[in-house]
């Protein structure tokens, strides 16, 4: 096979051969040496176009399977890819549809696991690991590092070899199996519905099996979608009654997965609205036809995501979001039957991806649930993010637990649920349709064992000693050089001191030479008007939320403080920091009004605590003003390389045992060097963060992402600092890769 012009900048192409359904082209493609897409779209096209003459190219099948994998998947679905063919692309008459391919068929047909694309044409270009392990595999017959792929973000709550006390989301092993045993009654839905009415005779005050029929009588319930009955051990009710209801339910259908112990972080439906459908005197002839037919395309979906697939679930997806009662729930609905595959978008999910995670949740109409398209796309968008280590959420269980903890200082309000009871009177509002949600979150314990336990290089005294600093002077200034995890260390003494992670009670904002006062405490701002309005800014918001609750601490972390003109930001605020002017009696009064007119003093309340941030290798910023020297405690942070720095960088990081030391000696000769130089000093060392992997390393990587580290950071650091002197910083330069 020619590989004459393929270039390492060069895409790879994983294509499908199946024209729908079953009608795999491959034999023809192979005969023919050609591969093409039937009923391209513009976008097939535009790609088709793109692929150019040299480049590799491959047949896929895309698929799931659940028994007989290459590794332990506990019984859970995986994503598999198989490779049928690879050859090389001779050429592409550009018409979008075909191009002329040299082909050399895969017998047997070779499995990958996991990083896996179910639509026709996946243009895969080298660089990243992933898309380079394909390649490998695809190619050159490499194995797949399945141990590597299964404990990465994305796949590690399900598939990693992490011990099963680490491991969350245990539910959703029972939630995906009774969904799958619910398929079975799509079309005979008698005996489920008999059986939920047997049920309801065994648990107390189990009250919502009571239909209302139009010549005005009422009676037991006829029929049932499939999420209304997976939604009667998903109210708000105690866990103990959940529990009771899975399990009566789960020997019904023949689940032997055990119910789980837990159901934290689940949305459930409201007592008052229950039913996915309307009472049967204002229900529609096939609203609940169509709840079944879209969890069907869903199961469908989730086992083959392709053209056809896909399209079938938008249109029943936006069929069902017309029945009445169904609105935003059917996301929640389709999140319990594959909790993997499908996101809910409940109200506190959408407030979470808006407010925390920065993505915007379509709606349509009034407020109403985004359609299918949007909804599919929001999903591929956050799968796209979910593998990024430093992404705050890994996957769809793992973001509705998040969203669950997720509170901020304008946190919407949480309906109301009648948690201790099962009654609730269906459909007690006829006219409003009551959304999923979340009760309220439990309390999440924060103390200097987890700042230790997180990768902090510090001893545990010193650590109670910042803590002690900042309760007492109130507000507290970490130093240092660059790279000495101080911006890590800030947030993080913000929960030890409140006692728990909490999201909602601290507020961070960054310092530059463009904030202002009317950003920082209060300001005119533009509406979308055109006028203007009084508005707080973050110090502002976190004293009104601080003074409502005085039990509590809150904290404000500002990052690069000396970056800006503290005493022109904080303003007459400023002299209210002092630990000792913390009281009503030394209130002042704002440059501006209340946002009615009225001027009120202020004062910082007790419970408000400042934490900052500063950089003293900065040559570009002046010295901090006196004044604001004198209300805050300063401590330096300074690099920490040593025993402690060792462990974790070998055990979390990856990094070669046998390098490490040599590592830590370049870092602290050149440390030295710099403390010695008359024109910079100890406050110029260079910060272990530096030489600490943000993330894990592949095996045998440790030298090349040191080399990169000296070259695209440590270096230019050392070119800046060395400025007048560049001689000097190449020769540091090379002594820290010299020999490797």
């Amino acid at each position: 096979m020619s590989n004459q012009n393929n270039s390492t900048s060069n895409a790879t192409w994983f294509v499908g051969a199946s024209f729908g359904g079953t009608d795999d082209q491959t034999q023809r493609f192979l005969a023919e040496s050609i591969w093409e897409v039937r009923n391209p779209t513009e976008k097939d096209m535009a790609l088709v176009r793109s692929m150019r003459q040299g480049e590799r190219i491959a047949i896929k099948a895309a698929y799931t399977r659940k028994h007989g994998v290459a590794f332990d998947n506990r019984s859970r679905t995986v994503s598999v890819m198989g490779i049928k063919a690879v050859g090389t692309i001779l050429s592409n008459p550009q018409d979008g549809e075909r191009v002329q391919v040299q082909w050399q068929e895969v017998e047997p047909v070779r499995e990958w696991y996991f990083y896996t694309y179910r639509g026709t044409i996946w243009r895969l270009l080298p660089g990243d690991w992933m898309n380079d392990a394909l390649i490998a595999f695809a190619f050159e017959g490499q194995p797949q590092d399945l141990n590597r792929f299964r404990n990465e973000p994305f796949w590690r709550e399900r598939y990693g070899t992490a011990s099963p006390e680490k491991q969350r989301f245990e539910w959703t092993d029972f939630y995906e199996a009774v969904a799958e045993k619910l398929l079975t009654y799509a079309e005979n839905r008698t005996p489920l519905v008999a059986a939920i009415h047997e049920i309801g005779k065994h648990v107390p005050k189990f009250q919502i099996l009571q239909d209302k029929f139009p010549d005005g009588s009422t009676g037991p319930l006829k029929d049932i979608c499939p999420f209304t009955a997976m939604g009667i051990f998903n109210r708000s009710m105690t866990d103990a009654n959940r529990k009771l209801i899975a399990g009566e339910l789960a020997k019904f259908l023949g689940v032997t997965i055990p119910v789980p112990p837990s159901f934290e972080g689940i949305p459930v439906l409201n007592n008052q609205r229950s039913w996915f459908f309307a009472y049967a005197d204002k229900r529609g002839a096939g609203d609940i036809d169509a709840l079944w037919r879209v969890f069907v395309a869903a199961n469908q979906l989730v086992d083959g995501d392709q053209l056809d697939t896909r399209d079938a679930f938008i249109r029943a997806y936006d069929e069902t979001t017309q029945v009445w009662g169904v609105a935003w729930n059917l996301s929640t609905g389709l999140y319990w039957a594959h909790p993997w595959e499908f996101l809910t978008l409940d109200s506190q999910s959408r407030h979470y991806i808006n407010k925390r995670l920065g993505l915007n949740v379509a709606i349509s109409g009034q407020q109403g649930p985004c359609d299918g398209r949007e909804y599919l796309k929001l999903l591929d968008d956050l799968r796209s993010r979910f593998g990024e280590d430093g992404y705050p959420v890994h996957s769809f269980p793992d973001l509705s637990l998040a969203s669950w903890m997720y509170k901020d200082l304008a946190d919407v309000p949480v309906p109301a649920g009648d948690i201790d009871t099962n009654a609730g009177v269906e459909h007690e509002t006829e006219g409003e349709v009551r959304e999923a949600f979340q009760v309220a979150a439990p309390i999440i314990p924060y103390s200097v064992d987890d700042i230790l336990k997180k990768g902090c290089f510090l001893e545990r005294s010193e650590i109670d000693r910042l803590l002690d600093r900042l309760r007492t002077k109130k507000n507290l200034i970490l130093q240092g050089p660059p790279g000495t995890g101080k911006t890590w260390l800030a947030k993080r003494l913000a929960f030890a001191l409140m006692g728990q992670k909490d999201d909602s009670k601290v507020r961070a904002v960054q310092f530059h030479p463009n904030l202002s006062y009317e950003d920082f405490v209060r300001g005119w701002r533009p509406t979308g008007e055109g006028k203007l309005s009084l508005a707080d800014g973050v110090f502002m918001e976190a004293i009104k939320a601080a003074s409502k609750e005085p039990s509590s601490k809150f904290v404000v972390v500002i990052e690069e403080i000396n970056r800006g003109n503290p005493a022109q930001i904080f303003g007459e605020l400023l002299t209210l920091l002092e630990a000792g002017k913390r009281t009503p009696n030394e209130a002042l009064e704002l440059c501006y009004p209340d946002a009615d007119g009225k001027r009120r003093p202020v004062h910082i309340p007790e419970n408000l605590y400042v934490v900052g941030t500063m950089n003293i290798a900065d040559r570009s910023l002046a010295l901090v003003d006196l004044a604001l020297r004198r209300r805050f405690a300063f401590v330096g942070l300074e690099p920490r390389l040593g025993p402690v720095w060792r462990d974790w960088v070998v055990k979390e990081c990856a990094v070669d045992p046998a390098r490490v030391a040599d590592i830590e000696r370049r870092i602290a000769e050149l440390n030295d060097q710099i403390s010695a130089d008359a024109r910079l000093g100890k406050q110029f060392r260079i910060g272990h963060s530096y030489v600490t992997p943000a993330h894990r390393l592949e095996a045998g990587d440790t030298k090349k992402w040191f080399q990169q580290i000296v070259e695209t950071e440590i270096g230019p650091l050392l070119d800046e600092y060395w400025f007048d002197a560049p001689d000097e910083a190449q020769k540091a330069i090379a002594r820290l890769t010299q020999g490797w």
